[in-house]
């Protein structure tokens, strides 16, 4: 592999974060802190939950907790650097440490992209076809779908992980950014990139793009069955399960498809920093909560974990 010119033989990258408003670095360690802290407890929460109360042993709950220790895995894959970065005034990573945070950060989130075009068609069949939902979401086959999530994530992160430091970098060594990304780091190249450009353009409509479509043409169906509903208590459940999910859903393919799908520029890099801190930091955070405060499967499910402690 032909390796980063400067960076590679230094041993590091300068990740320059937040380092052009130095005045707020204090107050967003502080913020981000309790964000991931959020993180942390709260899908964690939904992980445990979901695994010790069987009535939640059910295929929207199964890919739910393969959400959120994806959520787990993808803040972990970059919060705690940059909560280092802003602690001190060493801003660094090395060379190694970039590469496999790149690799994460991209394996993470393709497979979040897939994950949730199948948790959308999951709920596809609970309200489209009821009577057919315990034969086709077979334990199995959940089981499948989700690994193909997972598989397809870390294959596609490990290819183009490889093309993007393939890429001859030169000059300094910052990156302008708060973890290591393939936009960024394009930046670094000496060489023409238009190949790298196209490339993540490809990816990027594959992985985001076409799964939005799908996910939307699911709840488009949804939609339409749910109006012919009859009774209330089945229109309330539907509202409640699917509105959570697509909310998740605009709060992670919004922000990603504005890094992603536009092209860079000085503005856009310096408004991209704000936008990644949201749907690294933000979003997974949100996401227990938006699954969880208006569940009434989840607050039962708590109940009777509470009850047997007492």
């Amino acid at each position: 592999m032909m390796m980063a010119n400067n960076a590679s033989s230094e041993g590091y990258f300068i990740l320059l974060g937040f380092s052009k408003w130095p005045h707020l670095e204090a107050t967003l360690f502080v913020l981000i802190l309790i964000f991931y802290l959020i993180t942390l407890i709260g899908n964690l929460f939904i992980i445990i939950l979901s695994h010790i109360d069987s009535h939640l042993h059910t295929p929207m709950y199964y890919f739910l907790s393969n959400l959120s220790f994806l959520d787990l895995c993808y803040t972990t894959s970059s919060i705690p650097q940059l909560l280092v970065n802003l602690w001190g005034p060493e801003k660094t990573i090395s060379y190694a440490g970039c590469l496999v945070q790149l690799y994460f950060v991209l394996a993470l989130g393709t497979t979040e992209c897939v994950l949730l075009v199948v948790m959308s068609y999951d709920r596809y069949v609970a309200v489209c076809r009821p009577l057919h939902y315990t034969v086709i979401m077979h334990p199995r086959f959940c089981h499948m779908l989700a690994l193909a999530c997972w598989v397809s994530g870390f294959t596609t992160s490990a290819l183009h992980s490889s093309f993007t430091f393939w890429v001859p970098l030169c000059g300094h060594h910052q990156v302008d950014h708060f973890f290591c990304e393939v936009p960024a780091l394009l930046q670094l190249s000496c060489v023409d990139i238009h190949a790298n450009e196209l490339t993540l353009m490809v990816m990027s409509s594959i992985f985001v793009v076409i799964p939005l479509i799908l996910i939307l043409s699911s709840y488009g169906a949804i939609a339409k069955a749910v109006l012919r509903m009859q009774t209330t208590t089945g229109l309330q459940k539907v509202f409640g399960t699917c509105g959570a999910h697509l909310m998740v859903v605009f709060l992670f393919f919004i922000p990603v498809m504005c890094i992603y799908l536009q092209p860079p520029t000085e503005t856009s890099q310096d408004q991209g920093k704000f936008i990644a801190l949201f749907y690294t930091v933000v979003t997974p955070s949100l996401n227990p909560l938006i699954y969880t405060l208006r569940n009434k499967d989840v607050r039962g499910a708590l109940r009777r974990q509470m009850g047997l402690q007492n």
